[in-house]
């Protein structure tokens, strides 16, 4: 029973220490703790009253009490303490004393005068608030009394020599009766000499300000040296160790002469803190101009203040809804210095509760600034908490939302799952395609397509890919023809023999007489062309390697080669050239079009089944209306249709010419009214080559030479070694017939007089 009362109240404390390195800070031991109940980190520090002598424990209990009294921003955080007749424990939050902080930071490239300016800033406003409100003297100021917490903000303790300036008796020995090595901080005057009565805190706050930039003061004598002490520092540095104790200034009046304009404190990094400490207070213009100028200074200052000090504060002005979308740019510079896991629990939760934002400064913020945090979101929160209000951009009256919805599109497909990303995204795709009145957002669209194309259904991609390029190939916008031609290019492998033959080629032949020069130059047909060849050039019909056409949607080898095509071909289609066309330039290429299109320029009615991949009728382009000069369709024109009619010919863009018993030709296309697009019957053209007739493998023999040499010397011999077998075996043929002619004709005997010859 009584060994319960006699219980050792260390157990019960509510923290514990830490088994890690400690520092030696004045008479008190500096340990690194935690909270028992949460693990919040803490520093203790620790007093062994068997290990000091009896002025040393009377230092510590005057400390311990101060600390519980004091209470200032620039003053170390009273949390937490114990007294027992063994030690004597001190709970602080967690700091480092600025010693070590000095010397760690000129390890890893040495602390920035930003850095410095604030710690000196906030260690005389703690001084001048002992002095000029407490009417106290701290007599113990030196870089053993300043501690750095995890922000880099400087914090004023060693409060053990604190004493009244009223004159009142104190016990407490001085500071150099205990530790002598603290002598030569001491003012050169006499105590009673009669100066200010902060003239000897001053003098130290001077021994103070050249150890931060010179390193530990070795004799009092080094003070006349300056050294490394700035410029802008050094009239107000000389003020301070003054000979005269009169002429040392108030810490206030210290605080104000540097805070003028030029002085050592007047800078971004000090403005921005005083601001931070009073936001609560400030106007909402006030504040939307600074977290507007703030993204601008982040990079100058320390990463630890950034990190600790200007992200709580930017999440609590998101959450209270301070300063709106400008948050947004410096939360995501600040989270570059986040770990992953610090990230996922500090800045994910914000941005997806971001999405769900009514504010269209915010959205269009979030869209352009995914790249920043796209590879922290996993698929569940992509899919069920940002994709279902991303897609709400696709139908804003807004033009500038629906393309950074459409280009955030190529950093969200592959989180998307089946059903986003092969049935919700395609029918958005489908409608803008074909019914949006911007250019540019149509083009972004078909290069979006084209990009995201490793990441479709292997079943359902390259009739997705074919009715997306073939329909942006007949679009009035010329980028968005060159959109489709280069998206054809960049995923060739994705398509098959005949669908190269039967839909490909013949769409994009046509092209290759566009009015628009920027189209004909992409309209090239190498990938397909050599595919034919190959085919044709050989005796029988083979069956190509075709791995990448039912290959499952993942991102394949070709992915490296996106960042071209659309670059290149449509020379980033955001660039000026697309966002500064005129407002009629669309209407009036649409009226030169005429090639893939009738004489008026309209796109005729298309079919589409999709019944096999489980769409519905209504996301097909069926039923679909003429075009008007802005490229805008009827509402019910959605989803990916078919360009082409039942029998594989062209819907009424091309005209079927009577094969006649003089023209070798089948399909060419129809003379518009004007003449104007050159186009003449078959029958029109001389067919002759280099004075004599040619025939028909010779004009396929130059094509082919022109597409590729190499191939085409060996297909040409190819054809001359059919040729020559050909005759060969109609010469054996001729030799047969005759041979059996002569055969029946021996066998009949010699005609008889008056006979008649049957053969």
């Amino acid at each position: 029973m009584w060994s319960f009362f006699a219980r050792d109240p260390v157990k019960d404390f509510n923290y514990e220490i830490l088994p890690e390195n400690q520092d030696k800070s004045g008479i008190w031991t500096l340990h690194r703790g935690k909270r028992k109940t949460t693990g919040e980190p803490v520093s203790i520090f620790l007093y062994e009253v068997a290990q000091g002598t009896e002025e040393q424990t009377q230092l510590a209990k005057a400390a311990f009490k101060r600390m519980k009294t004091l209470r200032h921003p620039n003053i170390l955080s009273y949390v937490d303490g114990l007294e027992t007749d063994k030690s004597l424990y001190l709970v602080t939050e967690p700091v480092t004393p600025l010693a070590a902080h000095l010397k760690a930071r000129s390890e890893s490239g040495g602390s920035g005068e930003l850095e410095i300016s604030w710690g000196l800033h906030q260690t005389v406003k703690a001084l001048s608030f002992l002095v000029n409100d407490c009417h106290l003297l701290h007599n113990n100021l030196g870089t053993w009394a300043i501690f750095v917490d995890r922000a880099g903000e400087w914090k004023l303790g060693g409060l053990d020599h604190v004493t009244s300036d009223q004159g009142e008796p104190t016990s407490l020995p001085p500071a150099k009766v205990v530790n002598p090595d603290l002598e030569k901080y001491d003012p050169p005057e006499s105590p009673n000499s009669g100066g200010e009565k902060w003239s000897g805190d001053v003098w130290r706050l001077g021994c103070l300000i050249w150890e931060v930039f010179n390193g530990p003061l070795p004799r009092a004598s080094s003070l006349r040296s300056l050294g490394k002490i700035p410029k802008q520092l050094v009239p107000h540095y000389c003020e301070l160790v003054g000979a005269n104790p009169k002429a040392r200034p108030n810490p206030a009046r210290f605080l104000q002469n540097c805070r003028s304009s030029g002085g050592f404190l007047s800078n971004s990094f000090v403005e921005s803190n005083l601001f931070l400490e009073q936001i609560q207070i400030k106007e909402p213009a006030e504040k939307q101009q600074f977290f507007q100028d703030l993204s601008e200074n982040l990079d100058s200052f320390p990463e630890d203040f950034c990190k600790h000090k200007v992200l709580p504060q930017l999440l609590t002005a998101f959450e209270f809804g301070i300063a709106g979308a400008v948050v947004l740019t410096p939360l995501f510079k600040v989270g570059k210095y986040l770990s992953a896991e610090e990230y996922q629990q500090k800045i994910i939760p914000v941005i997806v509760k971001m999405f769900s934002s009514t504010d269209r400064a915010m959205r269009i913020r979030l869209l352009q600034q995914m790249e920043q945090f796209i590879q922290y979101l996993n698929e569940a929160a992509v899919n069920s908490q940002i994709f279902p209000h991303v897609v709400h951009g696709f139908t804003d009256t807004n033009p500038a939302i629906r393309e950074q919805t459409v280009k955030s599109m190529l950093l969200l497909a592959p989180k998307l799952n089946e059903t986003n990303l092969n049935q919700e995204l395609m029918r958005h795709f489908a409608r803008l395609q074909s019914r949006d009145d911007q250019g540019p957002i149509r083009c972004n669209t078909t290069v979006c397509l084209g990009k995201i194309a490793p990441y479709l259904n292997a079943g359902l991609r390259q009739r997705v890919l074919t009715s997306a390029f073939s329909r942006a190939t007949k679009d009035p916008f010329p980028a968005s023809r060159a959109a489709g031609v280069l998206g054809f290019a960049a995923t060739h492998h994705y398509y098959s023999v005949t669908e190269c033959a039967g839909r490909i080629l013949p769409t994009l032949c046509p092209l290759t007489v566009d009015p628009d020069k920027n189209v004909r130059d992409q309209c090239w047909l190498k990938h397909f062309l050599v595919m034919m060849l190959k085919v044709f050039s050989s005796c029988f019909i083979i069956v190509l390697p075709e791995k990448d056409v039912t290959a499952s949607g993942q991102a394949g080898g070709s992915a490296a080669t996106w960042a071209g095509w659309a670059v290149t071909g449509v020379s980033s289609l955001t660039s000026k050239l697309i966002r500064n066309a005129p407002a009629g330039s669309e209407g009036a290429t649409a009226g030169n079009a005429s090639v893939g299109r009738t004489s008026s320029g309209a796109i005729k009615k298309q079919s589409s089944d999709w019944s096999s991949s489980g769409w519905d009728a209504d996301d097909s382009w069926s039923n679909e209306k003429d075009v008007d000069g802005q490229g805008q369709s009827s509402p019910a024109d959605e989803g990916w249709g078919n360009d082409w009619d039942d029998d594989g010919a062209l819907a009424e863009s091309f005209t079927p010419t009577p094969r006649s018993t003089t023209s070798s030709t089948a399909f060419i296309p129809k003379s518009d009214s004007s003449g104007q697009d050159g186009l003449r019957m078959a029958s029109d053209y001389n067919w002759d080559s280099a004075g004599g007739k040619g025939t028909t493998s010779d004009l396929f023999s130059n094509v082919s030479q022109r597409a590729n040499p190499a191939s085409a010397m060996v297909r040409e011999k190819k054809v001359e070694n059919k040729a020559e077998l050909a005759k060969k075996k109609r010469e054996e043929r001729r030799k047969e017939l005759e041979a059996k002619r002569a055969e029946r004709k021996a066998a009949k005997g010699p005609l008889k007089l008056g006979a008649r010859k049957l053969d």
